[in-house]
Parts: C-alpha cells; structure tokens; sequence
C-alpha cells in the first residue's frame, strides 16, 4: 500500500474510531477500569469511622495509638492490545474481512484509554512475537498502532496463543488492562491464560464470520488452509465431513469461552457483519 492510501485509511480509521469512543466508550471505558488500581499514600492517625482494616499495625505499635494506611487511586493505567495478525484474520466473506473489524475494535479501545490519559501498547503475534510497540501516550502514537494494524506483513501464517500470553507476562511487570483479540482457531492455551489473568485483568474479543461455522454442501471443493497454505480436495458433499467441521468449530469456540471464564477473564463474541459498537458496550456496562 502506497504512502498517500495508507494515511487515507488511517484517518478514515480514526474518524469513525474516534467519534465512537468520544462520545460512546470514553466514560464507559472510565467507569469500568479506573480506580482497579489503589496506590499507597501516607499513614494517617485513625478517626472515628476510619475502616479497621487500613490500620498499619507496625506504625501503630511504634506510635502506641492507631494509625492508618491512606491510599489513592492509581490514575494512570496501562492498556495492552494483543492482535492475531495470523492467516485466518484474512478470511472475510460479506463486505468486512475479520482483520479490518479488529482493527477498527482495536483503534476504538486505544481511543477510549487516550481520553483517560493512560498509556497504549500493542502486540502483534502469530506463532511467533511479530512486533512489540512498548506503552506510550498520545494520539500519534495511537495513529502509529493504527497504521501497524492496517499494513503489517507478519513473517507466518500461523497461531500460538500461549506464546503471545507468555511474552505478555515477560514484558509487562505492572498490572495492565490486556484485550486479546483473535478469531481463537487455536487449542492449548487455558494454562497461561490463567497465569496472565491472575496478573492482569484480560478480555478475549473473538471476532469471526457466519461462513466459518458451518460447511456448506458444495460439492468436491478445493481449499487452502490460510494457516499452512495447504491444498486439500474437501468433498463437502459428505454429510460426516460437515458434520464433522462443525464439531470441531464447537469445540475451538467452547474452549475460548471456558478457558477465559474459568481465568477470570471477560468474553466478548462479535460477528463481521454485526454491530461490535453493541457489544463492547454491553460488556462494559456489565462490568461496569
């Protein structure tokens, strides 16, 4: 993609990103996250009403009365995006494929923690760490993850979830606010989804098309695994053989739904061709 068309797309993306997160997601991204974080202050001497529980048992034995500890609320927080950038982001078939959906998702949430003033970084992997951009304020740094987002050629084609989660807990050390999103067409990954979710507080955005859940009855059709580029004759005529994709598409959704329930992490499931606006919000209201 050429210069010109390139900065053309990035700031249609963030005409449209932006207006959703000014006027629809800023407070609602502010009221879900803000105050997680509680910072300790001073020690402060105990009054009547004072909560028990903040005395500072240490301070109030040297001192022979009770005292407390004061905290405040952390006010700067950290958003961590963690992209698939994988072959099967490619696939699309009504007018968005899934690549651009998540993209737009993607812009809209940095948007969000750009209003709180809060640092953005992002993550772009498939079986391997394609790029790391380390958190950072501001707009053009904003527009920087757009722009990575619109026109990154990753090296493979291929998924590792577990991967991209254990370079996640190697390189953020403080409590962040992580959005995985992914189609999730991958297995093996409950265990260090777990690790990072007791650390930090994840959501999983799964974004995928009607056309992948079901195998239509066309026939005997070539196809390529997005993923290995693999030819492969699939006689979709055969009631098993569809039975069977669906089976197996069950359980990959089944997987990442439970695998994030069970870390603690949030869920959000969105198809191409519906509106994500409705389903970010429901899910930040519900957390609220």
């Amino acid at each position: 993609m050429d210069t010109k068309a390139l900065l053309k797309k990035v700031r249609k993306i963030e005409i449209k990103t932006r207006r959703l997160s000014d006027h629809i997601f800023g407070g609602e991204y502010h009221s879900t996250f803000k105050g997680r974080g509680m910072t300790f202050s001073e020690v402060r001497q105990y009054q009547f009403g004072d909560d028990v529980r903040s005395i500072d048992w240490n301070v109030t034995a040297r001192y022979n009365e009770p005292y407390i500890k004061v905290f405040e609320e952390e006010r700067e927080l950290t958003m961590m995006l963690m992209v698939d950038v994988s072959g099967s982001q490619n696939f699309g078939t009504s007018q968005f494929f899934k690549k651009e959906i998540i993209t737009e998702i993607a812009a809209t949430l940095a948007f969000s923690a750009t209003q709180n003033n809060d640092k953005i970084g992002l993550i772009l992997f498939t079986d391997t760490i394609e790029l790391y951009i380390p958190p950072k304020k501001g707009r053009f740094h904003v527009l920087r993850i757009i722009r990575e987002l619109i026109e990154f050629e990753p090296k493979s084609q291929k998924t590792n979830i577990a991967e991209a989660l254990k370079f996640l807990s190697s390189v953020m050390k403080k409590k962040a606010i992580v959005f995985l999103l992914s189609d999730f067409m991958a297995d093996d990954y409950q265990h260090t989804l777990k690790i990072a979710g007791n650390k930090h507080d994840v959501t999983g955005i799964r974004v995928y098309d009607p056309k992948e859940e079901t195998l239509p009855n066309l026939g005997m059709v070539q196809m390529e695994d997005e993923e290995t580029n693999e030819l492969m004759l699939v006689n979709t005529g055969s009631k098993r053989t569809r039975t069977q994709y669906a089976k197996q598409y069950n359980e990959r959704v089944s997987y990442f739904t439970e695998s994030f329930t069970r870390s603690g992490a949030g869920v959000i499931s969105t198809r191409v061709d519906e509106s994500y606006v409705k389903k970010l919000l429901g899910y930040f209201k519900r957390r609220g």
